[in-house]
C-alpha cells in the first residue's frame, strides 16, 4: 500500500455536538472513524465500508445497547479519515486501537512476540528458545502459543538428539564434557566426541520432527540401526534404538498428531456468565504444540463475533500468520484475508465450516476456552471476596486499585524500589515500575521512600496516571510517616495509606496494619480474607523489588569486581565479559584460557586469576 489513507477530515461542534448535520456531510465511501470526547480523549475507533450508513447506525433511537447508548451520550465530536479500500480501513483501525486504546474498543493484550525454537547456523548448531524477530542465518520453528510449550519441546528433543543448547561462549572454552553430556542431554560436541557429519545428522532429524515429519524421522533413524547392525557396528546400533524409542515415548505422551502437514491457527470465543474468553490453538507441520487463552478488555455487552474479529485483526496484522485460521464462529472474513494474504506474500484463509479433523480442533479450542472462563470465574469471586473483606475492614466502600511500595537493597548497596498495581480484582504487571534510588545514604530507607513516593506522585498531582484508592507502604511507622508527609507535601492527603509492618514474630499471618488516624496497629486474624490480598500485594512488591535489586547489583558487581584489577582497563574488561558470557565465565577459566583473550598477556592473566581467587 502506497498511503494508509487517501484524505483526512475532523468536523466537531463549538457547543453541542449535532449528529444529523454531521452524517449528511459524511460520503458512503470506506474509512475510519474515531469518538472523542469533550476533553479530547478518543471513545472508539471503527471502521466502515460506507462512513455514512456505519455512523448513522450509532444515532438510531432503537437497536442500541446500553453500552453503546452510554458512548454516545459522551460524543462531542467525530473525526473520520477516508481510505481507499475497506482492507485500509481495516488496517487503519488496528493501527489506531493500538495506539490509542480507546475506553470502548475490545482490548487484547499485547504480547509483542510469540517464542520460536531456533537451530542456529553454526558448525555444531544450537537449540534455545528464542523471541524477537526472525533472519535467515538460522532456521526457526514455531511460533509457539507460549513459553513453556517451547521450553518443552526443547527439553525433548534433548532427550531424542542430545543437541547442545549452551552459550558459544560455554562452547568454545569447554575442555571437558558438562554434565548434560553425564545424564545423555548431549553428545559433547565442544570436545570432540561426536563427529561433525554424525551431529549434523541429528540437526537433520530434529529439524524434521518439528516440521511435522514423525514417520520420516522414524524411518532415518530405523534404517540407519539396521545398517549398523549388520555391519556389527553394535554400539552405535544400540544408540540408534533409544533414539527410536525416546522418539516413540515423545509421539505418546506429547503430541497430537494430524495426519497431514498443516500449518494452522484455531481461534474459539466462548463466554460464560457475562464474561468473554478466546482461545489460540497453534498446529504447525500437523503437530498441536500448545494453546493460550485471552481475556479481552472492554468487551462486556460485546457478541463473540466482534470480540473474534477484534482478536483476529489485533493478532494477526503486522505479524506472521499461518495459512489457515479456523474459527468458531463466522465472520466477515473477505477485508482480513485479503490484507492477511498481501502482508504474508501466499494465501491465508479464515475458516469455519469445517468438518473431521479440523472440526475437533475447533471443539477442543472452544473446550479450553470454557475452561478458562471456569477458572478466571473462580479466581474473581475469589479475588473479589477477599476485596469487599478489605474495604469492610478499611471502610473504603469504593475500594478497587490499591498501589504498594517497597524498598530493596543489600547493605545500602543498589537500592531499588517497587510499585506494583492492583486493579479490576488483579495484579497489572504492565502498571508496575521501578525507580533506582540515588542520591540519599546508603542504607537510609526512610529516604528512598520519600524519593519513590515522590516521583510516582509528582504526575499525579499534575494531572497525569491513575490515581488509586489505597497505597500500602510495606515498612513500619516510620516508612508510612515518610508518606504521609510526601502526601501531604503534593496534596493528595485524600488518597488513604496503610502501612504493612511484619509484627513481633515477623511471621506471615502477624502482620500488624498502620493507619495514620489510629495510634493502636490493626492485626486481622490469620486467615482473613482481607489480611490475604493485602499479603498477596506486599509480596508481589517485595519480589519485584528483589528482582530489580539483584540485577542491579549484579551488574554492579560485574563491573567492579574487574575494575579493581589495575591493567583491566574498559576494552578488556569488555573482551573478557564477552568472551567467557559473564563474570561467571571469568571465574571458571584457567591462566592460559585468560590469556588467550585479545589483549590479555600471560602475566596480566595471572594477576587477573589471582585476584579473583
Amino acid at each position: 500500500m502506497m498511503s494508509s489513507a487517501q484524505s483526512s477530515t475532523t468536523l466537531s461542534q463549538a457547543n453541542e455536538f449535532d449528529p444529523r448535520e454531521f452524517i449528511s456531510s459524511l460520503p458512503l465511501l470506506p474509512g475510519v472513524y474515531r469518538m472523542l470526547d469533550k476533553e479530547g480523549q478518543v471513545l472508539y475507533v471503527g471502521k466502515a465500508g460506507q462512513l455514512k450508513k456505519r455512523v448513522a447506525s450509532y444515532f438510531q433511537k432503537t437497536n442500541i445497547s446500553p453500552r453503546i447508548r452510554l458512548m454516545v451520550s459522551h460524543i462531542a465530536r467525530i473525526e473520520v479519515t477516508v481510505t481507499r479500500s475497506e482492507a485500509e480501513a481495516l488496517l487503519l483501525e488496528n493501527n489506531l486501537i493500538k495506539a490509542l486504546k480507546p475506553r470502548y474498543n475490545i482490548l487484547f493484550r499485547d504480547d509483542k512476540s510469540y517464542p520460536y525454537i531456533v537451530l542456529t547456523g553454526h558448525e555444531f548448531p544450537r537449540i534455545s528458545y528464542y523471541r524477537g524477530a526472525t533472519g535467515k542465518q538460522h532456521q526457526y520453528f514455531g511460533p509457539y502459543p507460549n513459553s513453556h510449550a517451547a521450553k518443552e519441546s526443547i527439553q525433548l528433543l534433548q532427550k531424542i538428539f542430545r543437541i547442545r543448547t549452551c552459550e558459544d561462549s560455554v562452547f568454545s572454552n569447554r575442555t571437558r564434557p558438562c554434565l548434560l553430556h553425564q545424564i545423555h542431554r548431549c553428545t559433547a560436541p565442544c570436545v570432540g566426541l561426536i563427529s561433525q557429519q554424525d551431529y549434523a545428522t541429528d540437526i537433520r532429524n530434529a529439524a524434521l520432527l518439528l516440521q511435522g515429519k514423525q514417520d520420516e524421522v522414524e524411518g532415518v533413524l530405523r534404517r540407519a540401526m539396521e545398517q549398523a547392525s549388520e555391519q556389527q557396528h553394535y554400539e552405535q546400533a544400540a544408540a540408534l534404538r533409544d533414539q527410536l524409542q525416546a522418539l516413540h515415548t515423545v509421539q505418546q505422551k506429547q503430541f497430537m498428531e494430524s495426519g497431514r502437514a498443516t500449518d494452522a491457527d484455531i481461534v474459539a470465543v466462548a463466554e460464560l456468565n457475562g464474561m468473554l474468553c478466546v482461545n489460540l490453538a497453534m498446529v504447525r507441520g500437523g503437530r498441536h504444540l500448545g494453546d493460550k487463552s485471552l481475556f479481552p478488555q472492554n468487551a462486556e455487552g460485546q457478541s463473540p463475533e466482534e470480540v473474534l474479529e477484534a482478536f483476529l485483526a489485533q493478532h494477526y496484522l503486522n505479524t506472521s500468520v499461518p495459512p489457515l485460521i479456523l474459527s468458531s464462529v463466522e465472520i466477515a472474513a473477505e477485508p482480513l484475508e485479503a490484507l492477511l494474504s498481501e502482508q504474508a506474500g501466499y494465501k491465508v484463509q479464515i475458516r469455519h465450516n469445517v468438518s473431521g479433523e479440523r472440526r475437533q480442533w475447533l471443539e477442543m479450542a472452544q473446550q479450553n476456552a470454557l475452561l478458562a472462563l471456569g477458572q478466571q470465574a473462580g479466581q474473581q469471586a475469589s479475588q473479589l471476596a477477599r476485596l469487599n473483606a478489605l474495604r469492610e475492614v478499611l471502610a473504603l466502600p469504593q475500594l478497587a486499585r490499591i498501589e504498594c511500595f517497597d524498598i530493596s537493597h543489600t547493605m545500602g548497596e543498589a537500592t531499588v524500589a517497587s510499585c506494583v498495581v492492583y486493579d479490576n480484582l488483579a495484579m497489572r504487571n504492565a502498571e508496575y515500575r521501578r525507580y533506582n534510588i540515588d542520591g540519599i545514604t546508603a542504607g537510609d530507607d526512610y529516604a528512598a521512600m520519600r524519593q519513590a513516593l515522590l516521583r510516582r506522585y509528582q504526575k499525579l498531582q499534575s494531572g497525569e496516571g491513575k490515581r488509586p484508592d489505597l497505597v500500602l507502604i510495606d515498612g513500619g511507622a516510620g516508612q508510612l510517616g515518610v508518606a504521609c508527609e510526601v502526601m501531604a507535601e503534593l496534596n493528595l492527603t485524600d488518597i488513604p495509606l496503610l502501612g504493612v509492618a511484619k509484627g513481633v514474630e515477623r511471621k506471615p499471618g502477624m502482620e500488624q496494619l498502620l493507619r495514620p488516624q489510629f495510634e493502636k496497629p490493626l492485626q486481622l486474624a490469620p486467615d482473613h480474607p482481607a489480611l490475604h490480598l493485602i499479603q498477596q500485594v506486599r509480596d508481589e512488591a517485595h519480589r519485584f523489588a528483589i528482582s530489580g535489586h539483584r540485577a542491579k547489583r549484579g551488574k554492579v558487581r560485574t563491573a567492579s569486581r574487574l575494575e579493581e584489577i589495575s591493567g583491566v582497563g574498559e576494552r578488556r574488561r569488555r573482551n573478557l565479559l564477552a568472551r567467557f558470557g559473564g563474570l561467571q565465565g571469568v571465574y571458571q577459566a584457567s591462566v592460559h584460557e585468560l590469556a588467550q583473550v585479545e589483549g590479555i598477556s600471560q602475566a596480566l592473566a595471572e594477576k587477573i586469576y589471582q585476584q579473583l581467587h
